[in-house]
């Protein structure tokens, strides 16, 4: 893949991750992902939803403390942004922990020095009956939904970029988009792991969609695969991670859902997907087609 570098422009990576339930292996995966993104020059990495373990929220909830340090060692080591996509996390911002015996979904954005510039806990929780294995999900008999939008800075090339931060089912709600570009978001990211089939129907559509709500370009890092879990049973995710622009147009993506490729003897256990935001052309985007300052209902 050509690089990708281009001074007063931000180039960012959605990851691509089939996490299992073997911490250190994802960890493993995370720390390679960062490094070949770094390398073909990212200056923001986004990770999916879940990037540490599929299932086994409680026991990650745990080491909450312990992986943030760690994902926020490999942004230090390699100097470069890493948004944590999401990590169980057993207390709210504040410290209290949280009531119920549930947990917060939290999206996390480090800078290239180590340290957390922004924390977003999931607002949206998904609820859903799909016609898959499991059938039905439910994340608030685990999750606490977060009450709080989040807007955060990233400093790159000599310039500042607004970063409006999402999880997942946030995809489906566009006056969440809406409201973080009026926040003054220039790009939102949306770690993610969509089921196979609620994925297959929609994912590319409300990526595209909640683009041309905010004027945004998008990063969708996404799950993908099969995903075993310690009782035998198993899911599949949708994959397929794509950057669409504000223009509602796909930028680059991933398109499988599947990391395994037999013929390939260098096979990876993730992708990386990239692309530039061009601010200047968004700006002028913006300024030809002004529906935020067309906007009456919000």
């Amino acid at each position: 893949m050509n690089d990708l570098r281009n001074n007063g422009q931000l180039t960012a990576a959605a990851v691509q991750m089939n996490s299992q339930q073997n911490i250190d292996d994802n960890l493993a995966d995370i720390k390679a992902a960062i490094i070949d993104a770094h390398a073909q020059g990212a200056q923001l990495v986004v990770l999916p939803e879940n990037c540490c373990s599929m299932g086994r929220q409680f026991a990650t909830a745990e080491r909450f403390d312990e992986l943030s340090a760690t994902i926020a060692d490999y942004a230090r080591t390699y100097g470069i942004y890493v948004l944590a996509g999401s990590l169980p996390c057993p207390y709210r911002p504040d410290g209290v922990i949280v009531p119920d015996g549930r947990l917060r979904q939290v999206s996390q954005l480090f800078a290239p020095d180590g340290t957390r510039v922004a924390r977003y806990d999931k607002i949206h929780l998904f609820t859903a009956t799909v016609a898959d294995k499991q059938g039905s999900y439910n994340e608030a008999a685990t999750f606490e939904p977060g009450t709080q939008t989040v807007v955060t800075t990233l400093e790159a090339n000599d310039d500042i970029y607004q970063l409006g931060m999402m999880v997942c089912f946030d995809l489906r709600f566009p006056a969440l988009a809406q409201r973080l570009r009026q926040a003054g978001a220039d790009l939102l990211s949306a770690p993610s792991a969509f089921t196979y089939l609620t994925g297959q129907a929609h994912w590319s559509l409300l990526l595209r969609a909640r683009a041309l709500d905010s004027q945004c370009m998008v990063i969708g890092a996404a799950q993908g695969g099969e995903h075993v879990y310690k009782d035998g049973s198993s899911r599949q995710t949708w994959g397929h991670s794509t950057i669409t622009a504000y223009d509602g147009t796909i930028i680059n993506s991933y398109e499988d859902s599947d990391l395994k490729d037999p013929a390939n003897k260098s096979y990876k256990n993730y992708a990386v997907v990239l692309a530039t935001l061009d601010k200047a052309t968004q700006v002028q985007g913006r300024q030809k087609m002004p529906i935020f300052d067309c906007h009456r209902l919000a």
